[in-house]
């Protein structure tokens, strides 16, 4: 294994779909194009690849928000996925570290991850990470704006 990190490209459409796949978020290619269109063109949003000679095999997805209520802005870790065969490798972790400094580089002064509650696993690793469970210090509400 020669994994490498790198820029997500327009060119990654189809590893994007397998991955995104996976995490749970089905997709076509079509869909990803358009996406890339506005990450890429983001300046607050950042895609970074992990890369095994010539194959996307993990993605970190990081959005840079500011803060009105204390300065700074927080960097927030918007998807991580490694694929399949390749988890427990360190991969993922590799990713994790550079989308922090990719937000430090930025003036995050913290991260903030989500994940759903039956992702269990993925919270031991977040915790490995120094990252802290608040869910009973504050609460996240949602609400779609689509068009209904």
């Amino acid at each position: 294994m020669d994994v490498r990190l790198r820029p997500i490209r327009r060119q990654d459409v189809s590893g994007l779909v397998v991955l995104l796949g996976q995490l749970g978020y089905p997709t076509v290619e079509a869909a990803v194009h358009e996406r890339l269109d506005y990450w890429l063109d983001d300046p607050a949003s950042w895609l970074v690849g992990a890369d095994d000679q010539g194959e996307l095999i993990g993605v970190a997805a990081l959005g840079v928000v500011p803060m009105l209520e204390v300065t700074g802005k927080a960097g927030r870790l918007i998807a991580l996925v490694v694929d399949e065969r390749y988890r427990g490798r360190g991969v993922g972790q590799s990713l994790v570290t550079a989308a922090e400094a990719q937000a430090r580089a930025a003036g995050c002064v913290k991260m903030e991850i989500t994940s759903s509650r039956y992702r269990t696993r993925t919270h031991e690793f977040y915790q490995q990470l120094g990252y802290e469970d608040i869910c009973t210090a504050s609460a996240r509400f949602v609400k779609s704006l689509a068009d209904v």
